[in-house]
């Protein structure tokens, strides 16, 4: 991991501005105190990011999950109370882990999973204009469209014209300019430039404009324009931000209820974030996803006990840490680490922040997840990608990621339906020998998304310097989630010296280059 440290450092500094506004704005959502994020925040980061198998994921307190703790503080009758059905939730995702409920995440098509990453970074991108502009009615981290003050995401939009503060659209527009600048043109002329990301040169100057400005009647920009982390007064007040369960309550049937609810919720979130950033990692590592619900439960139980809000792995901050070139979990421990840091040492710097900065930041990584060309490859794709991908986006703008993604999923499954009623699918595998290492793979007639793990397993499972026969002659619909399984492949074969002999009806192909491209001209032919 620390051979990775130069990638991992820079990468870990970007997600930290990332995840800093989300952890309080959440926070406030949720109805919490300030603290608790910033303490599921650190947890996630520390614990989650240490235990867990994913290269790239970054855990923390989840917007998804806003409501519910919202709605339970108040029926649970305090903070405390709701602090034992966080605990207890974590150890139920553990016995979920133990139980081996992490192939669920498996079962998700990749259309529906494409939507939802296309949906949330349109989510962000509205969600952050009117920071942006200097209108902060609603708190940062928010994603559903009811928002809290009554407005929804576009009609709050509306409101900004009415609500411009100039010296945080100023500032704005200048973070954007310098992060641009350094994406497109910095960052590729010298290293100087991939080492000391945009984005701290961004916060830094936003500080320094704020610092200059404080003063100025025009550009001046009010504390509840800036990052707000709560100041404690001496090392007692700091500990005094530190909550414990009320464990008189676990007797409470309510408790138990919200912890089910909880475990449910934020392992099904995690799971989806796990097969979305695997997804998006450049180098095609594979989480397992049975650890990590190990570790989410592990975080959640800590969290609980110190007085944070619930977990998951949060699909923003992964994909700000995706974009910013990390390479191990270094980059999430040390985010997790500079959060616990910044929050002891310099809270008033951090309050120096305008908001606006951070929302420049998210519209980049917003935008490198809802990029305009992936609407027309899955349009390309054909209606059976194309629907289910689409249905997800829209549910999720115009309602939230849980029904957006569920939305998504009947669509899909209901495609699959269709032509499950037409052929019947199943995965064979035909003779292995182990002197040789020689492998043959017949795939069926029909080969759809829910056979992806045990395919997926299958691979994985191939001995280092074997020989892999895929015979395709007999299949006839071969869904586009396995043939992204079989490129991955082709990708990771090269490095455990497994030679791929791929048998169509045009013939056999030694070592595919790529699968997608293959299937493709002979979809043509």
């Amino acid at each position: 991991m620390f051979k990775t440290l130069k990638n991992d450092l820079p990468a870990s500094i970007v997600v930290f501005f990332v995840a800093l506004p989300l952890c309080l704005g959440i926070a406030l959502a949720s109805g919490a105190p300030l603290f608790s994020g910033l303490i599921a925040g650190i947890i996630g980061g520390i614990v989650v990011g240490a235990i867990s198998g994913s290269k790239i994921g970054v855990s923390g307190p989840a917007a998804g999950l806003a409501a519910i703790v919202l709605t339970a503080i108040g029926t649970l009758g305090g903070y405390e109370n709701f602090l034992v059905a966080v605990v207890l939730g974590g150890l139920i995702q553990f016995i979920f882990g133990l139980l081996k409920a992490g192939i669920i995440g498996y079962y998700f098509p990749s259309s529906v999973i494409k939507g939802m990453l296309t949906g949330i970074g349109i989510i962000i991108i509205l969600k952050q204009i009117p920071h942006f502009f200097g209108y902060d009615a609603e708190p940062e981290g928010a994603d559903s469209f009811i928002e809290a003050s009554g407005e929804n995401t576009f009609s709050a939009l509306l409101q900004i014209v009415d609500n411009v503060t100039i010296g945080s659209m100023v500032i704005g527009i200048i973070a954007l300019a310098i992060l641009l600048l350094w994406d497109k043109v910095l960052s590729k002329k010298a290293k100087i430039f991939q080492l000391i990301q945009g984005p701290l040169v961004a916060v830094v100057v936003g500080v320094i404009f704020y610092v200059i400005t404080k003063s100025n009647e025009t550009l001046g920009i009010e504390q509840s324009h800036l990052v707000s982390v709560p100041i404690p007064e001496d090392a007692a007040s700091f500990l005094a931000q530190f909550s414990m369960p009320n464990f008189a309550a676990i007797s409470n049937p309510e408790v138990w209820v919200v912890a089910f609810t909880i475990a449910l919720v934020a392992s099904l979130e995690t799971l989806l974030c796990v097969e979305a950033t695997d997804k998006l990692d450049p180098h095609k590592n594979v989480t397992p996803t049975n650890r990590e619900l190990l570790a989410q439960g592990t975080g959640n139980f800590i969290s609980g006990m110190i007085g944070g809000l619930p977990i998951t792995q949060v699909i923003v901050r992964s994909s700000a840490n995706i974009q910013s070139g990390a390479r191990s979990k270094m980059s999430a421990i040390i985010h997790g680490f500079f959060l616990l840091i910044s929050v002891i040492i310099i809270p008033k710097i951090l309050n120096m922040i305008p908001l606006s900065v951070l929302a420049a930041i998210l519209f980049i990584v917003g935008y490198k997840l809802a990029k305009p060309e992936l609407f027309k490859k899955m349009y390309n794709l054909g209606w059976k990608q194309f629907v289910p991908f689409i249905v997800t986006i829209l549910g999720i703008v115009f309602t939230d990621l849980l029904k957006g993604i569920g939305m998504g999923l009947a669509v899909g499954i209901f495609v699959i339906l269709i032509k499950s009623f037409q052929n019947s699918h199943f995965l064979h595998k035909e003779g292995e020998d182990v002197d040789d290492g020689k492998i043959k793979m017949t795939l069926a007639e029909e080969v759809t998304f829910f056979n992806k793990g045990a395919i997926l397993k299958e691979l994985d499972n191939l001995p280092v310097n074997s020989s892999l026969e895929l015979d395709v002659r007999k299949t006839k619909y071969l869904d586009n989630d396995i043939i992204e399984i079989l490129d991955d492949f082709a990708f990771k074969a090269k490095e455990r010296n497994i030679n791929i002999k791929l048998i169509s009806e045009r013939g056999i192909v030694e070592n595919p280059e790529s699968f997608i491209e293959f299937f493709k001209l002979e979809k043509k032919s």
